[in-house]
């Protein structure tokens, strides 16, 4: 499904060694060319990762390559993720301050609120409006399908749930595009723009593509950032459940994904020990090859006839919340970010 870039929303196929080997085969390639575009014209790697996935879209009805892609999209990713660690150090962290920490959660929780009004006005329901202004404020398509879980088939349908999916997609890869450009007509620090690129983008891969096309240090403080507000999900489903009773058993735990944790745990290692440049640097490429990698899988994986299809109504709400994660990240970054 499309943003699926957490792999919650359906169980990873099985399949054997060889199985997979097709899928990732082309996401391989596709990775190889964008990365040769990115080196040549001096261009994001994980945009061109993106676009040359959507290129590749109608592969996605080959279904020998079902597996592998899926593969390359969801544990690539994770484990990309968990690699980046080996850039942070808890001193980092604590360097965002309280400050930071707090104008975090207030991005957060305005824009589930700019997500609920919106839906109002345009005649859906508060619960689609958290549904999609959380999607925004956490962390895009594991979000959605966590709220979706918490607040029940009666509140949210599968049809909404896919259009919020397609949507984030959207929204996602255009802010990939267009916020890095934001944060140089600013003129902020990498600082302030890998913070605020960190509080406004909706997926984690697209985050990290905007930090690191805008500098690396910009991209280590926009995954901190961006990791933060991925750990406010089991608070804002408690939330969330205490005000809209569940139809029945949740299917969300709540819990703070896996790799989220193994990225902090390998940044502790990395706090507390002297890690080899070699190790660090081969770390590092790796993690880059495997995220360029999950985007391209990702992208080819995308359901494009129904982001065609979806009708445009509910995107106004995923747009609006949107724009309020931009303006309040942005106004923080220049205000309040040192």
């Amino acid at each position: 499904m499309a943003a699926d870039l957490y792999g919650d929303i359906e169980p990873a196929p099985k399949a054997t060694w060889r199985g997979y080997l097709p899928g990732l085969a082309v996401a391989a390639a596709g990775t190889l060319s964008a990365g040769f575009i990115a080196d040549h014209y001096h261009a994001p790697l994980t945009l061109m990762a993106l676009l040359i996935g959507l290129a590749l879209n109608f592969l996605s009805a080959d279904a020998r390559l079902g597996a592998g892609l899926a593969l390359a999209s969801r544990e690539l990713l994770r484990w990309g993720i968990v690699l980046i660690g080996v850039r942070v150090t808890f001193t980092q962290i604590a360097a965002l301050g309280p400050v930071a920490l707090l104008c975090i959660v207030v991005t957060v929780a305005l824009t589930i609120g700019a997500g609920v009004l919106a839906a109002r006005r345009l005649g859906y329901s508060d619960a689609f409006g958290v549904l999609a202004g959380g999607a925004v404020a956490i962390c895009g398509a594991s979000a959605a399908l966590a709220l979706a879980a918490t607040l029940g088939e009666r509140r949210i349908n599968q049809g909404q749930l896919t259009l919020v999916l397609v949507g984030i997609s959207a929204m996602s890869a255009m802010a990939l595009l267009l916020y890095p450009s934001i944060a140089h007509l600013l003129m902020l620090s990498d600082v302030k723009a890998g913070y605020m690129l960190g509080a406004s983008i909706h997926d984690v891969a697209q985050t990290l593509g905007a930090g690191y096309a805008y500098s690396t240090a910009a991209g280590e403080n926009a995954a901190i950032v961006k990791l933060t507000r991925v750990a406010l999900l089991a608070p804002v489903l408690a939330v969330v459940a205490f005000f809209f009773k569940q139809d029945g058993p949740a299917k969300a735990t709540g819990g703070v994904p896996w790799f989220v944790i193994g990225f902090f745990a390998l940044a502790g290692v990395n706090s507390l020990i002297t890690i080899p440049p070699l190790v660090t640097k081969s770390a590092e490429t790796l993690a880059t090859a495997m995220l360029a990698m999950a985007v391209t899988a990702t992208a080819i994986r995308s359901p494009m006839r129904q982001l065609m299809e979806g009708g445009p109504k509910p995107l106004y709400v995923i747009a609006t919340a949107t724009l309020a994660a931009l303006l309040l990240a942005m106004a923080a970054a220049i205000v309040v970010i040192g």
